[in-house]
């Protein structure tokens, strides 16, 4: 009955030998802020001690740096648009060995099955990532979602290991109100032990009180250091989001102090899986906190102990006895460069390469067939008819790399009656496809920004429903491109005079791809690099600022399947000013 808890404390009593042991460790202490240099012995991928050991197998660190396993706080897995197995590998790369993750992408359309296909495909990787259960499917009443999930259809999950709450309650008005709905969930997740988080854009000060008092105690929607600060002073958890859209490290660094350090954690929230390859994940948002002057011990405690402590996980997060022995080596802990990469005792980089075989392949998960497809009605030349009454409009402006959109109140130009695209003034249209229920809802508005100068671009990630968004200077082109993306499952396109000039299938439930991470990365800067060829931005990535146009959720103007939709507001608006 305790013969492994008996192995452990003979291995860490030197009564036998440990199963693993590091030497000639310079070991982050995330405790004391202070460098150990010691040997580590594990056991069952337990740390069991920091001295001088003997093991059954040695690994000399020859004096490196060894770091505990970075944590990201708070991020959406479909946003990187690979599968649990996928991520785990890019993530691993990067030292990043935990993840709290919100599958509200993929739940959104595809309901429990989404929810068990995410949670059993990253139980099949090496990775430690745990399952928020998301607290608003769908997010408002206000656009066309696959699914609903209420607090009964939640509870079975939360007897997972794996799930350890609610992810971020996104409709803060609800709460506000107290709407049945959202208080059962927080109520059971609370008699469950679970932890909740909170997702507060927009929420001015004297409003936020409302989240703690439901014991809602993580934020990473503050952009400014008034905001954050704000979130500090009430007890939560401050959450610094660096991902690809929103970069709020920067403005946000000013607030952590050695007062406040032990309640902020790092997240990357959404992140696109060029810059998860190319520039990393927390391992990244360390580099640039502390070339913005933060004190690298401090911000590798940020990115473990403070994350794992946030969540009630009382066995990582720290190189220390008791502790799972995750971590990676480094030589340099201002650049920090991942080399060896441990997880559970285990060894999953070695010698600047994954270890493969440790890792499933897409088509090994069962459930990939549950998943549902694509369910819209047919369209035809005069979808995409947008009527206006006047020549002024109300146009959704882009902010580059932020969620937040501004409200523009324009002169647009139209031909019967009937909005025409303006390249000259970068004024697009914008068309939401319902893709779910066969509802035949299209909603039709204006953007600015893009810069597109000829084509459409779409895909089939928009947040939260995950209907079918697109964008295009002549509705030829935006008709062919949705129902290419509808023909293939799902996916990201770029077309110009009716014709593929590159795409991204996605056919995991229209938002993840089975190509495998470096075909899929491939693939994906195509895409890029076609979108810049028809004159979409340089300043932000076009697909990922498209898929958030949809998030009604933030301010200020969106848009959804129902139409053009007002924050401020909070509610569907007329197109005409």
């Amino acid at each position: 009955m305790f013969s492994e808890l008996s192995a452990r404390i003979q291995a860490s009593a030197k009564q036998i030998p440990a199963e693993l042991v590091i030497k000639n460790a310079k070991v982050v202490n995330v405790f004391t802020r202070k460098i150990m240099e010691t040997d580590i012995a594990i056991t069952q991928g337990i740390v069991v001690g920091l001295g001088n050991y003997t093991g059954q197998k040695e690994i000399d660190a020859k004096g490196q740096y060894v770091v505990p396993g970075l944590i990201d706080g708070h991020v959406h897995i479909e946003s990187t648009l690979l599968p649990p197995h996928e991520f785990a590998k890019v993530s691993l790369l990067h030292g990043v060995t935990s993840a709290i993750t919100d599958p509200h992408e993929i739940a959104n359309g595809a309901g429990t099955t989404g929810l068990e296909y995410m949670i059993s495909d990253a139980q099949a990787t090496p990775m430690n990532i745990f399952t928020m259960l998301p607290s608003c499917v769908p997010v408002t009443p206000f656009e066309t979602n696959g699914a609903t999930l209420d607090a009964a259809t939640l509870a079975p999950f939360m007897e997972k290991t794996e799930v350890l709450g609610l992810a971020e309650v996104m409709n803060y008005q609800a709460v506000a109100n107290q709407e049945v709905d959202i208080l059962e969930k927080i109520t059971a997740i609370q008699k469950a032990g679970g932890v909740i988080d909170g997702h507060a854009a927009g929420i001015a000060q004297e409003d936020l009180s409302v989240y703690p008092t439901a014991q809602i105690r993580t934020d990473h929607e503050a952009v400014n250091a008034e905001e954050a600060q704000a979130r500090l002073d009430l007890g939560m958890y401050l959450m610094i989001r660096e991902g690809t859209v929103a970069k709020d490290l920067q403005a946000l660094l000013p607030v952590v102090t050695e007062q406040t350090a032990r309640r902020c954690v790092f997240v990357t929230d959404d992140l696109l899986l060029d810059d998860l390859l190319t520039k990393g994940s927390i391992d990244h948002i360390l580099r640039l906190a502390i070339q913005a002057g933060l004190d690298p011990l401090l911000a590798i405690q940020m990115a473990t102990l403070n994350a794992a402590e946030c969540f009630q996980l009382k066995t990582i997060g720290a190189i220390a006895p008791g502790y799972q022995a995750d971590f990676f080596f480094t030589d340099d802990l201002t650049t920090l460069p991942i080399h060896e990469v441990f997880v559970k005792g285990q060894q999953v980089k070695k010698r600047e390469q994954l270890v493969t075989e440790l890792f499933p392949t897409a088509t090994e998960n069962p459930l990939l067939k549950a998943l549902p497809k694509m369910n819209a009605t047919p369209l035809s030349a005069t979808s995409f008819d947008l009527k206006l009454n006047g020549t002024q409009a109300k146009i959704i402006e882009i902010i580059p790399n932020s969620l937040i959109t501004k409200e523009l109140i324009a002169p647009v130009t139209s031909n019967n009656g009937h909005f025409v695209s303006s390249t000259k003034d970068d004024f697009l249209k914008i068309a939401v496809v319902e893709r779910h229920k066969q509802t035949g809802n299209i909603g039709l508005g204006i953007v600015k920004g893009f810069e597109l100068k000829a084509g459409a671009l779409a895909t089939s990630v928009s947040h939260d429903s995950h209907n079918i968004v697109v964008v295009g200077t002549n509705d030829e082109d935006i008709l062919f491109a949705v129902e290419r993306l509808l023909a293939i499952g799902g996916g990201m396109i770029a077309v110009k005079d009716q014709t593929e000039l590159a795409c991204l299938p996605l056919a995991i439930g229209g938002l993840m791809s089975t190509l495998g991470y470096q075909t899929t990365y491939e693939k994906l800067t195509n895409l890029t690099a076609t979108a810049r060829k028809l004159g979409a931005s340089s300043a932000f990535d076009p697909f990922l600022t498209l898929s958030f146009l949809t998030l009604s959720v933030i301010p200020e103007l969106k848009i959804t399947d129902m139409g053009l939709f007002s924050f401020s507001e909070f509610a569907l608006t007329t197109i005409d000013a």
